[in-house]
């Protein structure tokens, strides 16, 4: 501890010791001042035998006793307590006589006269003084060098040293977004190559995508491949109960990054910091304002950083300040967004570098499979069936645990314990058998993959199918198809089983959003027009948007919701007249679901193409189900819910 600090907490000390001085010497005073009974009363007692007992602090001259027949405490403070003890000698004598005691002794039941210095009486004060000093001592210990006091308006960086290294090498499935970072990496390497003919590196660069895309992986992997400095921080860690800190962190950030230019500053999370100004209900003097206006002036502001880059990651560029997004600042956004199906291919090669695959498994297959999947998912996908396969005492990772993982993924692992009534099975059968053969028989659906009534999650059965190609269109009536398939579950029910479940709340629910979608987004509806309705943006920001009314009337209000009814109610006419015209095969796949409780997609084929009878199932024993021969998969649905 320097010897500054050492003055500051003896300065603290020494307040804090004459604090509690005033306030004993005040308190004592006004003990004294309090006490109204009168010497010669006092003694009247004594020289009349009306004192049972009493206690006297030679020190400090104070004075408990009692009187015969009463038990109430008196208090006084004796004024001279030598004279006090010659003038009581007559009546301790007499009363000890009377008592047969001798002279009275220090410690005696009757008449005690105790023995404390002033000394002793500063205990309590002593003892009061020092646990305030212990406090005092562990909080600045506390908020010291070592502690959070003097490091609030540090950056809180993350220690790089054992972190692992990432080259571009380690990214699979970006590669437009790769090419558009090697620029930076290129300009830190070598930036003269840009400053001699005039060239400026973009200063900021924004990474937008939806989680688990990769943009983390992305900057550190520039990181990696230009060789310099790289300052992590989090847009959380900028924001601190105490006002001003925030924009005190980002100037200690900037200015480490300064000193070992050229560098790179990764702000994960921006839109923690970045918001809107503005927006918030606290008006302008908001702490997360006051950090952003601090950012905005660092990135572009009077100092120059032309060796300092600034690479953000978000997935609410929504939200995120006008102000952070122009060019000075973050000149460059890059979507990172879905791999497509040869990215997934290449991602699923670098998690599976350090796992043995056995033969029956392809990569390729299983990336056709995984539609929507993120970097993130097809590593978690990839570790879940390792741990499938170590669970088995396998060797190596076979096709049934990737597609057994990629199920556990999507709705969960298997519930086969739970006991099922026979109606609920019979009611899941037809359910799940209706949105399969709605499925198969609309052509602008993807094909089933597989229909199990083996409760998953919160799912009672499955529809699984999957798409033949990464499709950037959705076509109208690509759309209309999918209400009809969402309604296969419920019409099933309708039908068969005479009666309607909860099976089916999130078949509603998602075919609803999807006509109405088609009406106020879209401009699907001839009725309606081509005009948008509503927020373009579907996640409420409270702030921005607070308090704003709709931007339509009540009469449109009501047409809108007429017409996603109309949308509603003639998928559900086209999908009572698909079930009808195909309950042979709804009698034929429920049957077979109720035996063997899953169908895989050849087998679905074949039953389709009347290949599978009736007469097969009733003769297939439930050994020779294929339910390790599944291809691989992507999508639908729980307990009638298609996902």
């Amino acid at each position: 501890m320097t010897p500054k600090k050492n003055r500051g907490i003896l300065t603290y000390v020494i307040i804090i010791l004459i604090a509690i001085g005033c306030i004993y010497f005040v308190s004592s005073k006004l003990a004294k001042n309090a006490d109204k009974t009168d010497y010669n009363e006092v003694m009247e007692h004594f020289d009349n035998y009306e004192v049972a007992d009493y206690e006297l602090d030679l020190g400090t001259g104070e004075l408990k006793y009692k009187l015969i027949g009463d038990d109430k405490e008196y208090k006084y403070d004796v004024p001279n307590v030598s004279i006090f003890v010659e003038e009581t000698k007559d009546y301790r004598k007499n009363f000890n006589k009377e008592h047969k005691k001798d002279e009275l002794t220090v410690g005696q039941n009757y008449i005690k006269i105790t023995d404390r210095t002033w000394l002793y009486s500063l205990i309590p004060v002593v003892l009061t003084v020092l646990l305030g000093c212990a406090i005092l001592y562990f909080m600045m210990k506390q908020s010291g060098g070592g502690g959070k006091y003097t490091s609030f308006g540090k950056a809180n960086l993350k220690n790089q040293a054992n972190a692992r290294k990432a080259t571009f090498k380690d990214v699979a499935g970006a590669d437009e977004e790769k090419q558009e970072l090697e620029e930076i990496v290129d300009f830190l390497k070598h930036p003269n190559k840009y400053k001699d003919i005039g060239a400026k590196v973009p200063r900021g660069v924004l990474l937008l995508g939806p989680p688990g895309t990769g943009k983390t992986l992305l900057a550190r992997a520039v990181a990696g491949e230009a060789g310099c400095p790289f300052f992590p921080i989090s847009g959380s860690d900028f924001v601190e109960m105490f006002v001003g800190v925030g924009a005190s962190r980002v100037r200690d950030l900037f200015e480490q990054a300064k000193k070992h230019a050229p560098a790179i500053i990764f702000i994960d999370e921006i839109d923690a910091v970045g918001r809107h100004r503005g927006a918030g209900l606290g008006g302008g003097h908001d702490e997360r304002e006051q950090t952003l206006n601090q950012l905005l002036v660092e990135m572009d502001g009077f100092t120059g950083n032309e060796s300092v880059i600034v690479i953000a990651a978000t997935n609410r560029r929504d939200i995120l300040d006008p102000a952070l997004l122009r060019p000075g600042r973050f000149d460059r956004q890059i979507v990172v967004g879905y791999p497509d199906v040869k990215g997934r291919e290449e991602i699923l090669k670098v998690h599976a570098k350090n796992k043995p695959l056995g033969p029956d498994v392809d990569l390729k297959i299983i990336a056709q499979t995984t539609q929507g999947f993120t970097g993130a998912d097809l590593e978690n996908l990839l570790n879940e069936a390792a741990l499938l396969a170590a669970r088995n005492n396998r060797m190596a990772i076979t096709e049934f645990d990737i597609e057994e993982a990629t199920m556990k993924v999507i709705a969960g692992p298997e519930k086969k314990s739970r006991i099922v009534t026979e109606h609920d099975k019979k009611v899941t059968a037809y359910h799940e058998a209706g949105h399969a053969i709605a499925a198969y028989n609309l052509p602008t659906q993807d094909r089933v993959h597989q229909v199990t009534i083996i409760q998953r999650g919160m799912a009672a059965g499955i529809t699984v199918t999957r798409p033949d190609n990464d499709d950037q269109h959705v076509s109208r009536n690509q759309m209309r198809e999918k209400i009809i398939m969402l309604l296969g579950g419920r019409v099933a029910e309708e039908i068969f089983i005479d009666d309607i479940s909860t099976g089916a709340s999130n078949d509603i629910e998602r075919a609803t959003s999807i006509a109405r979608s088609m009406v106020t987004k879209y401009g699907f509806s001839n009725k309606i027009g081509t005009v948008v309705y509503g927020s373009d943006n579907d996640e409420v920001f409270i702030g921005k948007d607070y308090g704003h009314t709709k931007n339509y009337s009540e009469a449109v209000a009501a047409q809108i919701d007429e017409e996603v009814k109309s949308i509603i109610d003639k998928a559900h006419s086209d999908c009572i007249e698909l079930i009808r015209a195909n309950s042979d095969k709804m009698h034929l796949l429920a049957a077979y679901l109720l035996k063997f409780e899953k169908i895989d997609g050849p087998d679905f084929e074949k039953l389709m193409k009347g290949e599978i009878t009736e007469a097969d199932i009733n003769r297939k024993d439930s050994s020779d189900s294929n339910e390790e021969n599944n291809d691989s998969f992507i999508s639908d649905e729980p307990a009638g819910e298609e996902i």
